[in-house]
Formats: structure tokens, C-alpha cells, sequence
């Protein structure tokens, strides 16, 4: 994945890292936590009537240059190109948002990294209770990343993601370790963007994490979770969106 206009100085000054970077698991995880903790997982574009561009170099714009946020295809869409621009191994594969009352297609997009032989699932543009850091693929696994909890069990040939929200485990998506073209997700693009029965239509949304929690925005339920405790207010979405997320209004 690359863009003619990509600077990896620039989207390192963009989330706010200045460590050396190299094609390890350090970087790797260093990468992924500052992209969340500064770059939005949002939908405004598509609330402003548009369909996100999936062009490279749009999205290196939108979310570098121009200092706002996305959703999953424009996120880890701008988190391979510095993958690609480091010199990791990674691929993109389809998952199957589970959030739904009822079974969905294969609408989200991650990003699979390998290294040393060991595929990492690595997710920049989940929102609401994704990971925090990636994950390491197998069988069964757990952790524990900054207090939040993930589990991953293979099910019927998919990887499925569950999350521990509420002291329940939520499931979140399933996957399988199969690569797919960026081309394939112009689809799900579209049908995310204009579909009245998803969630990116009929809700405006902003996630964020910090350091010791996260942000969830959604219409006007502003919630913030930091260290354990959550506190949930009523909010006016264009002013909190502003005022947390950094986000105007197309």
C-alpha cells in the first residue's frame, strides 16, 4: 500500500511518534497504539453525504494533511502505508462485523502482519472496544492490553475477536488469515457509506483512545472511559467533536 504523496516523517509527526522505527513487533506496537491515540475513527464524511475515497493519496490527505480521522478502510488503509514505508510483511483480510443482531458480511477490513513467521492482528479503525496493540493469531489467545481484555478462538474457520465489555465477553469480528486486494473493498466502502441498515449511516460516530482508555462518541452520548471508570454525558455532537476528537464539520 502506498501513496505518491506519503511522508513517513510527516504521519510520524501526525501521531505523534519520535522513536527509531524498524520492521519488529516494538515499532509494530508502538505504531499502532499512537496512530489510535491520536488519528479519530469517525464517519463525518459519510454524515456529510459523501462516500469516503479509497484513492491513496486522498486518504494520506485527509487524515495527514488535513488533520482529521476515518473509518476502517481509510485508517488502516493509512497504517499500511507506513508498514509498507518501514519494510513490514503484512496483508489486508475482510472481517465480519459480529455487533449485529444478525449475521453480516465480511464489511470490515484488517490488517495482518507477519513477523519471524507469526501473523499479528493488527486493527487501526474498529472504535467502539477494539484492540489496544496487536494481537498475536492463534488457536486461542488472550490479553490484556493497558486493562482491556481480548480473547481470540478459532470458530468454524474464522478467527473471532471478542472483547470484554461490561464484565461480558462481546464478540466483536470475525476473520480468517486470508489476504485480499485493496480493490475488494471498494464494495463494502460503498455499502458502509450508503446503506440505510449499518451503523455508519444511521449513526454519527467518534472513537478515540488514550493512554488509560478511550472516548466513544456517538451522536450526542458522549462517553469516556479512563482507568477503569466511565462517565457518560449528554453533549452536543458537533461541539464534542471538536472538542475531543479535533473534528469540524465538513
Amino acid at each position: 500500500m502506498t501513496a505518491s504523496n506519503f511522508s513517513l516523517p510527516d504521519y510520524l509527526n501526525r501521531i505523534r511518534y519520535h522513536g527509531d522505527v524498524h520492521p519488529d513487533f516494538t515499532t509494530l506496537t508502538a505504531l499502532m497504539s499512537a496512530q489510535l491515540q491520536c488519528v479519530p475513527f469517525e464517519n463525518t464524511t459519510v454524515h456529510a453525504g459523501n462516500i469516503p475515497s479509497l484513492i491513496p493519496e486522498d486518504i494520506y490527505a485527509k487524515i495527514v494533511t488535513d488533520g482529521r480521522g476515518g473509518y476502517c478502510y481509510e485508517v488502516n488503509g493509512l497504517f499500511a502505508m507506513a508498514l509498507t514505508a518501514i519494510g513490514f510483511e503484512w496483508y489486508f483480510a475482510g472481517a465480519r462485523p459480529m455487533f449485529y443482531p444478525t449475521r453480516r458480511p465480511k464489511t470490515h477490513m484488517v490488517v495482518v502482519v507477519v513477523i519471524d513467521g507469526q501473523n499479528y492482528l493488527c486493527d487501526t479503525g474498529f472504535g467502539g472496544y477494539g484492540l489496544r496493540e496487536p494481537m498475536l493469531v492463534t488457536h486461542e489467545q488472550h490479553a490484556d492490553q493497558n486493562g482491556d481484555r481480548f480473547a481470540l478462538e478459532l470458530r468454524d474457520g474464522e478467527y473471532v475477536l471478542t472483547s470484554l465489555v461490561n464484565d461480558e465477553w462481546t464478540p466483536q469480528y470475525g476473520f480468517a488469515l486470508t489476504p485480499q486486494e485493496w480493490i475488494e473493498f471498494s464494495l463494502a466502502n460503498y455499502f458502509n457509506a450508503t446503506h440505510p441498515d449499518t451503523i455508519f449511516t444511521q449513526k454519527r460516530l467518534a472513537v478515540m483512545q488514550s493512554a488509560t482508555g478511550r472516548k466513544i462518541l456517538m451522536d450526542n452520548n458522549l462517553k469516556i472511559i479512563d482507568k477503569g471508570i466511565t462517565t457518560i454525558s449528554d453533549v452536543d455532537y458537533t461541539s464534542a467533536a471538536h472538542e475531543h476528537f479535533g473534528l469540524f464539520p465538513l
